[in-house]
């Protein structure tokens, strides 16, 4: 539908599509209207699965890819105006208002059966998920304190503020290798790596901040100690106000949300792996690094967190200038798709290791030991 519009007339219309992040945020007041409407609430409490995982992938697939990248001109302009500054800023109050309400409808439903209220935290989980932790991605990368500390609070909003640390000083360092137990495995299923990825960003990050702060972790400077602080907070605040449900309901969207935010990092980096060189280091990150996808509905909702591969060779690169390179492994869908593939593993594996054999044709012999026993597995598997 867009892939026709000339790159520079594409470019300047996603300006306004950026907004559509806030129409996720929506979700959970949509889903209580139709609840009300309909009188199915133990149906659309679920709503912000369907919508977003069910839904929207066919929707992606309606409208299309959108391939376009901005000129060198664009790029100095774009970077500059105030406008794609802002709209992540505004993520912060938006995610205070999703657990807002959520909480408020989570505790005083009386209509909820326990599968609707396991479905509202889901809803709410995964909302989250967009809001808070994808547009925290964006924002933590950046060198401005308003902006990078913006990051943090949102991340202390879904208590998983570790990803803040390891994000940066972990995955981008380590990425495509064996050491980052964030990038899967190939062969791995999301159900193996999710419990190592959550270790990761939670103990491990603080682990990382510890060595990077000379192995003394009880400091001020230990930026982990106060977003944990404020996440203490909000679970407090939580029961205070709406009784130990409050706080299922604030740790129940947390966890769905950085579940789901791992589930994105499992399909972002799936089998892909730096070669190891003679030296013992492994290649610079490139952009054969990442998978990537160019369906404009998730794009736009995401940030461009779908043109990962831009992202992780120019890491403060800003979301909206960051590049399509064809050359990129690419997703036969958007992050929707392909989470929803990532959650039956039979199904993931027929369809994404056939693309990473691809990527290793006729080069097992440069991947180091432990990589090798994955690469010849690639080779052999049908």
């Amino acid at each position: 539908m867009f892939s026709n519009i000339p790159p520079h007339i594409m470019v300047s219309l996603k300006k306004l599509f950026y907004v559509y992040v806030f129409g996720v945020a929506y979700m959970p007041y949509g889903a209580y209207k139709y609840m009300d409407l309909s009188g199915y609430y133990n149906v659309f409490a679920w709503w912000g699965v369907i919508g977003i995982f069910c839904i929207a992938p066919f929707i992606d697939h309606m409208i299309g890819r959108d391939p376009a990248n901005p000129n060198d001109e664009q790029v100095k302009k774009m970077s500059a105006q105030l406008w794609y500054r802002i709209l992540p800023l505004l993520a912060i109050p938006a995610q205070m208002l999703v657990l807002c309400y959520g909480v408020h409808i989570f505790t005083t439903l009386e209509q909820f059966s326990l599968v609707g209220l396991i479905g509202w935290i889901f809803t709410c989980g995964v909302v989250s998920a967009v809001v808070a932790i994808v547009v925290a991605h964006e924002l933590i990368h950046k060198d401005n304190k308003l902006e990078n500390w913006s990051g943090g609070l949102l991340l202390a909003l879904v208590f998983y503020s570790g990803f803040k640390v390891e994000h940066i000083h972990g995955h981008h360092v380590n990425v495509a290798t064996p050491e980052d137990p964030v990038s899967a495995r190939f062969g791995q299923s999301f159900y193996q790596y999710l419990p190592g990825a959550l270790r990761q960003n939670t103990v491990g990050a603080w682990k990382l901040q510890t060595k990077r702060l000379g192995g003394k972790w009880l400091q001020w400077k230990n930026e982990l100690i106060w977003w944990h602080c404020i996440s203490l907070l909000i679970l407090i605040a939580s029961i205070v106000t709406y009784g130990w449900m409050g706080g299922v309901f604030f740790l129940g969207v947390s966890l769905v949300a950085a579940s789901t935010l791992e589930t994105i990092n499992y399909v972002e980096h799936y089998g892909l792996q730096r070669r190891k060189l003679d030296n013992g280091e492994y290649e610079p990150v490139t952009q054969a690094h990442s998978w990537n996808s160019n369906f404009l509905l998730t794009n736009m909702s995401l940030f461009h967190l779908q043109r990962h591969s831009d992202h992780h060779v120019y890491a403060k690169r800003r979301y909206q200038v960051l590049r399509h390179y064809d050359e990129s492994p690419q997703m036969p869908t958007g992050y929707a798709g392909m989470i929803v593939l990532a959650l039956v593993p039979p199904l993931w594996f027929k369809i994404m290791n056939p693309r990473v054999k691809a990527y290793y044709e006729g080069e097992a012999w440069q991947l180091t030991k432990e990589q090798f026993a994955d690469a010849a597995a690639v080779h052999t598997t049908n």
